[in-house]
């Protein structure tokens, strides 16, 4: 079976013969219609994890998928071949020409999604879900600032956080600020022109995917026990007991978010660090979400799967605009 991944990291996506996947009990072998390409995969490429979680070689790359069943383990109910469905892979694997995925993180397409468009949604969809629902406790009256709000991950939080009846404040420049707008946000900070921290106060909620000064500076527009969920600050304790790490890790961990940690506590907000993980059950909410119409798709730059070592440096370089997706359809 034909694959794109690496053997070392730094490597350029390379085009691999691996095995064929084995499917377990709990499993469904999905014949790859498309995957979607997340910076996620760059990170992995380059080796910036590889520290805290280090892969084994060969590793094909690719977390999102979306194609159709070809078989069931033995355990399996509620998918049957031929179902059209999608998931975020909990290992990395997508790029290839099948993959096994535990029955538990996929779902089924939603019908009015292409395949492209269904594999350019799990990975961030689940993340802004995992932030704003089970991190954040969003819902009616709720106040939340959605961080880059045009991008992939903002524009799904902010139309999410509208649905769970938050006031909704995002950050965007350009042309993003009339989309976001668009997308259902009540006031939209131009980070060229504005200064958000100078603008907004007394928030519960700060979804930041930008790190750096913006985390810093955003824990002065929560409200005492507010805090800030980021999805590229630095990783915190919690995520280090629950990726297993061993204990010098955690140490090593524990020390890399101490300074952010102690800033937030000095104000009474709180920080937590969001790595998503892979949910069938969440991901069928996301779906239902999307055939009411509540959530838009979003929109797919797509390659061909002989372009995908393309694709990715150009997702590297900030070429893409959407989700870049490598269809085998």
């Amino acid at each position: 079976m034909q694959a794109y991944g690496i053997t070392r990291y730094k490597q350029p996506l390379t085009l691999l013969d691996v095995p064929e996947p084995v499917v377990g009990p709990g499993d469904v072998l999905v014949d790859v219609g498309a995957a979607g390409l997340n910076h996620l995969d760059e990170k992995i490429r380059a080796g910036e994890f590889k520290a805290i979680l280090p892969a084994t070689m060969p590793l094909v790359l690719g977390h999102d998928v979306a194609g159709t069943v070809l078989r069931v383990g033995a355990q399996v109910t509620g998918f049957a071949p031929g179902d059209r469905v999608y998931a975020r892979a909990a290992t990395a694997g997508t790029l290839a020409e099948r993959i096994a995925v535990a029955a538990s993180d996929l779902a089924h397409v939603p019908a009015s999604l292409t395949t492209a468009q269904a594999a350019g949604l799990p990975l961030v969809a689940l993340t802004a879900w995992q932030a704003l629902v089970e991190r954040g406790g969003v819902g009616p009256g709720s106040t939340v600032l959605v961080h880059a709000g045009a991008g992939a991950v903002g524009s799904l939080a902010v139309q999410l956080a509208k649905h769970l009846g938050a006031h909704v404040a995002a950050t965007a420049s350009g042309a993003g600020v009339a989309h976001v707008r668009d997308l259902g946000a009540d006031v939209v900070v131009d980070y060229r022109s504005q200064d958000f921290a100078a603008e907004l106060s007394g928030y519960d909620l700060v979804l930041d995917t930008v790190g750096g000064d913006t985390l810093a500076r955003s824990f002065g527009v929560l409200r005492p026990g507010g805090k800030v969920v980021g999805i590229v600050g630095p990783p915190d304790p919690a995520f280090a007991r629950a990726a297993g790490l061993n204990p010098v890790l955690r140490l090593v961990i524990t020390a890399l978010s101490g300074g952010v940690r102690r800033k937030a506590a000095r104000l009474g907000v709180g920080y937590e660090f969001l790595y998503m993980r892979a949910s069938g059950e969440q991901l069928a909410a996301i779906s239902a979400l999307v055939e009411s119409g509540t959530l838009r798709p979003l929109r797919v730059q797509e390659h061909a799967f002989d372009r995908a070592p393309e694709a990715l440096a150009a997702l590297a370089a900030g070429q893409v605009r959407g989700k870049a997706v490598v269809s085998r359809v």
